[in-house]
């Protein structure tokens, strides 16, 4: 994290947190985090235009509609190839921003004979502004879909996609001190403004010790609480045949670092400096996601990268499908498809991983992928 000093805006909620820092004390990273995305009514994701080109930030969805394609008719193959055509599936989406992705991808999933009819959209969302904004992007799909905020207020068998959600997950952060590992809080520094210090409590020293023996001072140490998500999915494969595709921004080695950033407007500041104006995300550590989806049962295909993984799925001959349909559109479509597969960029950073019932086969698009790398 950047040592630049930190404009401070005065944002209602930063005066709200405020408050209760003088009141209470120091609050931990994970319940700073929390209440500027969630606070009620002044948290990020209360306000509706935070996505796309008018908000803070775009998704790949945004960037080209052959990403929500690719995944519908993924989702379509699954269905078929790997459920068995079941004559009712959910199709499931955490964190549906606008509803593009799903739109896109119900769309495109047509293709697939059966699965228009078999399939019920769901949308899990905390957000009653972005249902809003999801009933109107899929106004054409609405007397289909279902809204919801819990895995388990839906049933098997079922195809769950999450594109960039983990990444607003709150993070616990533990830093490396002087007098040992530290819970990392949000404070009031000399002149009243909001500052990273550190908090008295339960720490887990000989983990992290373990973990990272050589860590420098100020080393970082992030966990999350995939546990959660983890369960739900055990409840839920009780239940019947279920299949998760998370898809994220992140790193797939255990490693220290502080990834808490913050957008707004499109342009990276400190996570201090506007609470509940601009986005916090952290980068996704799928080295611990996909041991905790291990532990909790499941069968793993992954991770790769969303190139690999977008490769795989045939993502050049969708582009080139649509470009020839839209010779108007080509340089539009030819450029969103680069930058989801830049190799400097998303292409990379971004990482794909899918979760499955421990007897369902393998899915689609990892298979592929793993052979194009091996040597």
């Amino acid at each position: 994290m950047s040592d630049d000093p930190i404009t401070h805006r005065d944002t209602p909620l930063a005066r709200l947190i405020k408050e209760s820092i003088h009141r209470d004390g120091p609050m931990t990273v994970q319940a700073y985090m929390a209440r500027c995305l969630w606070d009620e009514p002044f948290g990020y994701y209360r306000r509706q235009r935070v996505f796309g080109a008018s908000g803070d930030f775009i998704t790949a969805a945004d960037i080209s509609q052959v990403f929500g394609e690719l995944i519908g008719v993924w989702t379509g193959v699954v269905w078929r190839n790997v459920l068995g055509a079941p004559s009712s599936i959910t199709f499931a989406e955490y964190g549906p921003g606008r509803g593009t992705m799903m739109r896109d991808a119900l769309r495109a999933a047509r293709v697939v004979p059966g699965f228009a009819e078999a399939v019920r959209p769901y949308l899990i969302e905390a957000s009653q502004t972005l249902s809003q904004v999801q009933a109107a992007t899929l106004a054409d799909f609405r007397n289909r879909i279902t809204w919801g905020g819990k895995l388990d207020e839906f049933s098997p068998p079922a195809i769950i996609v999450a594109n960039e959600f983990l990444d607003s997950w709150p993070v616990a952060q533990w830093i490396k001190t002087a007098d040992g590992w530290r819970i990392r809080g949000v404070a009031l520094d000399h002149a009243g403004e909001l500052a990273f210090g550190t908090i008295e409590g339960d720490c887990p020293h000989e983990a992290f010790e373990a973990l990272l023996p050589d860590a420098p001072l100020g080393a970082v140490i992030e966990t999350q609480r995939l546990d959660r998500l983890a369960d739900a999915l055990q409840s839920l494969m009780q239940r019947g045949p279920v299949v998760l595709l998370l898809i994220d921004y992140g790193h797939t080695v255990a490693a220290a670092g502080d990834t808490l950033q913050a957008v707004r407007e499109h342009k990276y500041e400190s996570p201090l400096a506007s609470p509940g104006e601009a986005d916090l995300t952290v980068h996704v550590n799928f080295y611990d996601l996909a041991s905790t989806l291990h532990r909790a049962g499941l069968a793993l295909d992954g991770p790769v990268t969303q190139a690999e993984f977008l490769g795989a799925v045939g993502i050049v001959e969708r582009a080139s499908r649509l470009m020839s349909a839209n010779p108007q559109r080509a340089g539009e479509i030819e450029a969103g498809v680069a930058r989801l597969l830049a190799p400097n960029g998303m292409g990379s950073r971004f990482k794909v991983l899918a979760a499955r019932s421990p007897d369902l086969p393998p899915l689609p698009g990892f298979r592929a992928a793993a052979t194009a790398n091996s040597p």
